[in-house]
């Protein structure tokens, strides 16, 4: 069975090289071609001997994405539906923006977390991603679009906090200097509170940014939304939160999908404000998604903007995500829904 050579930090790589005869300095030449030249096939390398590349091609594979269907927004935004090589897909975002290209990937193939607003609800868990397959989105998205994508989200279909160590492994291969070089600073990950992850992940050193699905103010609205809460509830996850900025000094990032005539009215602003004043925080409020037989819809704008400004007045920090791809299928799962039901 060949390994997926993207799985593979540049260490990793090196003792790997050991194996088969070669040198370690060689991982350095191999790591360039994949992460900075983005070469589709080993025969591409060209500046290392036949041999060493038949050796690679012998003993590993380069995990190079097809692309299944692929949505353009009026905004700009594309969506990606990637095939994987044992027959299963995940979605990809690029989004562009002033200051740079940025991307939103998948780290779980289906989600086990079953969040009522999400549309990949419903269609499954199957397995999670491999470090490489998660960094494999940036590269096939680079490639085909040509850019250079300078921040990125793990907010795609999956809880990336449920598939720890190989997302760690995929930011130690993104970060790499030798690599795709992506500042930490610029990776954020997004969990809908597995509250024993977000302790570990306080006791890393990296830079990333934490971002803590929150969208609800009591247990019981939690409860409905997001599942999760029933085992973490708002009370741990606050706890672990207040942990993770103590031990890291670094700000978290609030997500809160405002949904009409359930978690927007200024009841909840309030709650929210004394769950999150005096931390180091910031609130992103979304205009929820609507998706396909869902039980939320979006807040209307005059009632967004009165929440936030309700935030803003009274010590906490709130902006309103700008809303992209809203004409194609932008949520989490509606492609790869829509794909396997064949429409």
């Amino acid at each position: 069975m060949k390994k997926n050579i993207k799985d593979l930090s540049l260490e990793d790589l090196q003792e790997e090289l050991k194996l088969i005869g070669e040198k370690p300095y060689r991982a350095e030449q191999i790591f360039k071609w994949i992460y900075q030249d983005n070469v589709s096939t080993f025969e591409d390398m060209s500046n290392i001997s036949l041999e060493l590349r038949k050796k690679l091609e012998n003993n590993f594979t380069l995990c190079i994405y097809s692309i299944l269907d692929k949505q353009i927004s009026k905004d700009g935004t594309k969506k990606y539906l990637f095939d994987l090589s044992d027959g299963n897909a995940i979605e990809t975002v690029l989004m562009e923006y002033k200051h740079g290209y940025s991307i939103c990937v998948s780290t779980q193939i289906g989600c086990k977390m079953g969040c009522e607003f999400c549309a990949s609800t419903g269609v499954g868990f199957i397995r999670s991603l491999s470090a490489g397959e998660i960094v494999e989105q940036v590269l096939a998205v680079e490639r085909d679009e040509n850019v250079k994508v300078s921040n990125l989200v793990f907010m795609g279909i999956g809880e990336p906090l449920d598939n720890y160590n190989n997302v760690m492994q995929a930011i130690k291969i993104l970060n790499h200097p030798k690599g795709i070089n992506m500042g930490a600073r610029h990776i954020s990950i997004s969990t809908s509170g597995l509250v024993p992850k977000i302790y570990e992940l306080a006791e890393e050193d990296m830079q990333c940014t934490l971002s803590i699905s929150l969208h609800a103010t009591t247990d019981e609205k939690r409860d409905e939304m997001m599942p999760i809460n029933k085992t973490y509830n708002i009370k741990s996850l606050m706890e672990a939160c207040k942990y993770y900025i103590q031990k890291t000094n670094k700000r978290i990032s609030f997500e809160y999908a405002l949904a009409k005539e359930n978690n927007d009215n200024l009841e909840d602003a309030k709650r929210l404000v004394k769950l999150l004043k005096g931390m180091l925080c910031h609130v992103n409020l979304i205009p929820i998604n609507k998706i396909d037989n869902g039980n939320y819809v979006k807040s209307s704008n005059e009632n967004i903007l009165k929440f936030r400004d309700y935030l803003n007045e009274n010590g906490v920090v709130a902006t309103v995500r700008r809303e992209l791809g809203a004409d194609i299928d932008a949520a989490c799962g509606q492609l790869r829904k829509k794909v396997l039901r064949g429409e």
